[in-house]
């Protein structure tokens, strides 16, 4: 028997006898212009006549906001839904040539396929000039893209919309091009007759269907040469079947079949060989492609890529739906392997995946059970190859997918690569993101190899990266890490910004260890011997903690240090601090401490008297008064302040002053 290779491929079923059928079904799809011309003509008034008034005001977002472009002029970063929208929106302005329209098209890198005029046609429903202007557009320079779904999805944009006329000239340029109406276009349109009253109408398209003028529809056929292939085992009977059929075999016919077969992937395998082995098609990119989707499965993996080398040597192009079903249908299946090979095999080709796609499959090879990163860095150098470069939202979607898997840690792996292959650095915001998420996970070692890495490749470091390596740490509760970054900080990048990272340091000192000396210490010491300035903020608080653990002389020292910086002095909590629990010499201290020249201002001497007074502390008040200067004693306001306070049984203040 011819082809017994064939039946290798099947696993024995049960044959039936089926009836010989003899009629003949012209099914060629040939969507030249000369054929498309009938439908084309038939529009004419339709595309004189002016535009429904929502099109003039339809508002459509800037093509500006779907390209971004490498210096390859290759997209960089866009997907079908990007390009549905820009073409729907060329077709939305009437006043456009088809040279206009290709060139505007080409400019965009928007390639027309199958797919995409099924989805423009889709997003354009509601818009019936707009469908024209793009169907007529395509069946005049792109008819092979053209299909029974295309034409189906015309008519009934055409019928819902109340386009009777159109829609039964397409129904006659149908049926001469073997195209049948689809159940569902029939069913929606008979509704939009039926509701407009439309008798005349629903009659005949009801009548379409019951005289059977629909049986040599495209779908129709499939549907026979399936069920005849399903219900046979592979032989000369089966072919000698498929011949009496006489068939005039469709790029549109074929794809149908082979993606009907797919659940039985090696019966399509062998119709698509046996169709142009037996002289009886040409196989094209539309039904190569539909091979390819089927056999995209862990059992068919060798045939599948046999398949597509074939249709790469034939000329013709992995389209965009082929790869992204293989692609997803791989990665679920975990091969990953298969995923990066297939994606290096369009990068190859003229529809190379966006910088999504790339992206999915650089997170799933990051979460997959064992980190490969040589298949990492196929598609990082697979992508840069292809003249595009990666955006740090990219990266950073790798990073949280890493982190999700809890293998975070290994991120300097992921950036070395992103690095080698695509010579690409985290910017400023995500290496923020970076240090504060190894420190917080206290990954010291990573830490600092992310730090080497950085600087050694170039990467421009700033006090904002060591902020958040700082805080990350401090987050983690280890101040003496977090103390050390500080200092290095201040030795990489200078003092600018240093007063963020000092505060947080000063914070956790103060409430998370509880320590305010230390805290007071590396302040000090900071702003001696580096020069740093820290906050007026960061000054009071650590004056409130260090009062509150009676370190006076330290927080007395922070006035010093805030009037150099040029700071008002925090007076509050002193007073309350010496009139409360302090002696009279440290009264005295304080303000000797704030002084500008050889004592503070008359005012603030005038607080702490009515401070102590207020609680009923006239002796300590009377011993402070003792020990200030004698200008101080002397001041009206005091003797004044003294006179009018002074308890009833106590001497005058005069004789206590003089």
């Amino acid at each position: 028997m011819r082809n017994q290779w064939r039946l290798l491929l099947l696993r024995p079923s049960i044959p039936s006898q089926r009836p010989h059928c003899s009629t003949r079904f012209s099914l060629s799809q040939s969507h030249s212009h000369s054929r498309s011309s009938v439908f084309h003509g038939h529009f004419s008034s339709l595309r004189d006549s002016a535009p429904p008034p929502f099109i003039s005001h339809l508002h459509l977002p800037e093509t500006s906001t779907f390209r971004r472009f490498s210096t390859s002029g290759l997209a960089v970063d866009h997907n079908d839904s990007d390009h549905v929208a820009l073409v729907s929106e060329i077709f939305s302005k009437p006043t456009r040539s088809n040279d206009e329209i290709s060139l505007e098209l080409q400019s965009s890198n928007v390639v027309i396929t199958h797919e995409l005029v099924l989805k423009v046609l889709k997003s354009l429903n509601a818009v019936p000039d707009a469908s024209r202007r793009f169907f007529d557009w395509v069946s005049a320079t792109k008819g092979e893209k053209l299909s029974s779904k295309s034409y189906n999805l015309m008519l009934g944009i055409l019928g819902v919309n109340g386009l009777v006329d159109g829609f039964w000239d397409l129904v006659d340029v149908m049926k001469k091009m073997g195209y049948g109406v689809s159940k569902g276009t029939q069913v929606k349109v008979l509704g939009k007759f039926d509701k407009e009253g439309m008798q005349i109408d629903s009659e005949k398209l009801k009548e379409l269907y019951a005289c059977g003028s629909l049986d040599n529809s495209i779908e129709k056929v499939s549907s026979r040469i399936c069920k005849l292939i399903r219900q046979e085992l592979w032989g000369e009977e089966v072919e000698n079947r498929l011949r009496e059929l006489n068939i005039d075999y469709s790029s549109d016919l074929v794809a149908m079949v082979l993606e009907s077969l797919g659940t039985k992937p090696n019966k399509s395998l062998i119709f698509f060989r046996w169709v142009e082995e037996s002289s009886l098609f040409k196989h094209d990119e539309r039904t190569y492609n539909s091979m390819a989707r089927v056999l995209g499965r862990q059992d068919c993996i060798d045939k599948f890529w046999k398949v597509v080398n074939e249709m790469r040597d034939a000329g013709y192009e992995m389209e965009g739906k082929t790869y992204i079903e293989t692609s997803v249908r791989f990665i679920k299946m975990k091969m990953i392997k298969d995923a990066v090979n297939l994606y290096e095999f369009a990068m190859d080709g003229a529809n190379k995946p966006s910088m999504h796609d790339s992206t999915f499959l650089l997170k799933k090879i990051v979460v997959s059970k064992e980190l490969d990163m040589e298949l990492f860095g196929n598609v990082v150098k697979k992508y840069a190859d292809g003249g595009s470069v990666f955006a740090n939202s990219s990266l950073s979607a790798v990073l949280k997918s890493l982190a999700s898997v809890g293998r975070y840690h290994e991120c300097n792996k992921v950036l070395k690569t992103m690095k080698s292959g695509g010579d690409f650095l985290p910017g400023e915001n995500l290496q923020t993101k970076i240090a504060f998420k190894l420190s917080s996970k206290k990954k010291k070692e990573e830490a600092g190899e992310f730090l080497v890495h950085m600087e050694a490749s170039g990467g421009e470091t700033n006090h904002r990266t060591w902020a958040s390596l700082v805080r990350g740490y401090c987050i983690a509760g280890d101040l003496e890490e977090a103390s050390r970054s500080f200092r290095e900080s201040i030795e990489k990048e200078g003092i600018s910004g240093a007063g963020y990272s000092l505060d947080l340091l000063v914070n956790e000192y103060c409430f998370r260890k509880r320590s305010a000396i230390d805290g007071f210490k590396l302040l000090s010491n900071s702003v001696k011997q580096n020069g740093v300035k820290p906050w007026h903020s960061t000054y009071k608080l650590l004056t409130e903690e260090l009062l509150a653990r009676r370190n006076f002389n330290e927080a007395v020292h922070l006035l010093g240090l805030m009037k150099n910086d040029g700071f008002p002095p925090f007076l509050d909590p002193f007073i309350k601090y010496v009139t409360k629990k302090g002696t009279t010499d440290e009264a005295l201290m304080f303000l000797k401490g704030m002084t500008v020249h050889k004592f503070p201002s008359i005012s603030v001497v005038l607080r702490v008297f009515e401070t102590y007074m207020e609680k009923g502390k006239h002796s300590e008040a009377q011993d402070l008064l003792s020990k200030c200067p004698s200008f101080i004693r002397n001041h009206a306001d005091v003797l004044d302040l003294f006179h009018s306070m002074k308890p009833k049984t106590s001497s005058s203040v005069a004789s206590v002053t003089c």
